[in-house]
């Protein structure tokens, strides 16, 4: 009884470590806030995104493999100490440079922590019920982008902007203590070591390739050589790292994976549907802001409805799984989110809201479906060895699809507002494009059906 009470105590320390970063979406809330306290024009928000997420994406392999390495719950544990002092020096902060340093350190605790979670969970179960546990963590990771809006709005209210950072120390502390009192002090070793250049190199290509992606929807004349300098640079460092690693006694990452069509055509998979999902926090805001006589409060629940569904699919995928198989169940996932984000173009006005709440659900269960399908693949590819490695690119993937659905919505966006189309002409044709989009990208795998349709 003992056994299984730990057990329950350690998967609710892990829940409650792996949420403190998704939560971060309750800082989108405190942006207006932030900027005018800290004397910024508003278009310096985005550094605030940048730092972080340009941080702990690259940092996330190097991470995952630390954890092969040294063992999961150490590198955890580190994160989640990471992540109370960045919490508590960003609530701190004396000017914006402070700001951006803390949370600079915040993208270390997030990158230590999100790496090894997916892992940590999966040890939990045996191999039989791996899909459980992926679902768990799907599950697990949308409600932290759930919760994040709903609390961090009241928060503002109550305490200011500082409160969406402080408010996360007393769960990643909980979650250090309760890891500290069931965990053995022994250390994990492996007959393997960390390749620090190559890790130097990985972790700056990535940095590279995020900054060039960034840049590329700023095409004016002052940053035009952001455009040229960053993808080149990123290219050699990636030439760089891949013949490294290729000589490498303990390379990061087995590059001969990349020979598997299938991993491929996954992890482009995960790019694809983020970069296409990114739509909805991208543009849903601009058309909900329009409605004048809609609380923020209720504009955010709305948000928040893809997240709910993406949480219901975690528990449902991960049961599905063992009847329906992991490639079938990942296939439906984008089939059912390309239908969700097509549903959103028919929202015209304020009387088209209950059919926006009905598709944001479709497309959020559709994303957790593949997302539950996607990390199931994924881990079950890498040795069990590595597995470390193998959740850290599930997270990474999602990251760059994000980034990347950044520079390219808001391309087709201004491209359209400079050819005179109105918001709601925009709105309606840029979620038939990432709708379709999808539609295209299945399309284009299905040479490969093995991909989708065999039972794994």
């Amino acid at each position: 009884m003992f056994s299984s009470f730990k057990t329950i105590s350690i998967l609710a320390a892990i829940s409650l470590g792996a949420m403190v970063g998704p939560l971060d979406t309750s800082v989108n809330v405190a942006f207006p806030h932030i900027v005018s306290d800290l004397n910024q024009p508003l278009e310096m928000i985005r550094y605030v995104v940048i730092c972080y997420v340009l941080t702990y994406s690259s940092l996330m392999l190097v991470c995952g493999k630390l954890g092969d390495i040294h063992g999961q719950r150490q590198i955890f544990l580190i994160g989640l100490l990471v992540s109370v002092i960045s919490f508590l020096l960003i609530s701190l902060s004396w000017s914006f440079e402070s700001l951006l340093f803390f949370r600079f350190l915040q993208g270390i605790g997030t990158g230590l922590t999100t790496s090894v979670a997916p892992a940590m969970m999966i040890a939990l179960y045996p191999e039989e019920k791996r899909g459980y546990a992926v679902g768990l963590f799907t599950f697990v990771f949308a409600m932290g982008g759930l919760l994040g809006p709903i609390i961090g709005g009241s928060l503002v209210e109550l305490f200011g902007w500082q409160a969406v950072f402080w408010f996360r120390i007393p769960l990643a502390v909980i979650s250090f203590v309760i890891l500290i009192w069931t965990g053995s002090s022994a250390r994990q070793r492996k007959d393997t070591t960390l390749d620090k250049f190559g890790a130097v190199l990985l972790i700056s290509s990535i940095s590279m390739w995020l900054l060039a992606i960034n840049q590329f929807h700023s095409l004016d004349e002052e940053s035009i050589w952001y455009v040229y300098v960053l993808p080149v640079t990123a290219s050699a460092l990636t030439y760089w790292f891949i013949r490294h690693e290729k000589r490498a006694k303990d390379p990061i990452i087995q590059l001969s994976i990349f020979n598997n069509i299938e991993f491929v055509i996954l992890n482009l998979a995960s790019c694809f549907i983020y970069l296409a999902t990114f739509s909805v926090i991208l543009f849903i805001p601009f058309f909900l802001y329009q409605i004048k006589t809609l609380p923020t409060n209720e504009a955010g629940l709305i948000l928040a409805i893809g997240f709910l569904g993406a949480s219901i699919a975690g528990i449902f995928g991960g049961r599905l799984i063992n009847n329906l198989g992991s490639r079938p169940l990942g296939f439906s996932g984008i089939l059912i989110t390309a239908i969700g984000l097509f549903a959103i173009s028919y929202v015209n006005d304020p009387d088209s809201i209950p059919w926006m709440i009905l598709a944001l659900f479709i497309q959020g269960f559709g994303t957790g479906l593949f997302q539950t399908s996607y990390m199931y693949s994924i881990t079950g590819m890498l040795p069990p060895e590595q597995r470390g490695v193998a959740g850290s690119i599930t997270m990474l993937t999602r990251t760059i699809g994000v980034v990347s659905g950044v520079t390219v919505l808001t391309l087709i966006f201004s491209w359209l507002d400079g050819s005179g189309y109105q918001f709601q002409e925009s709105f309606k044709l840029i979620f038939n494009v990432v709708g379709g989009g999808l539609f295209v990208f299945l399309l284009t795998t299905l040479p490969w059906p093995q991909v989708w349709f065999r039972k794994a």
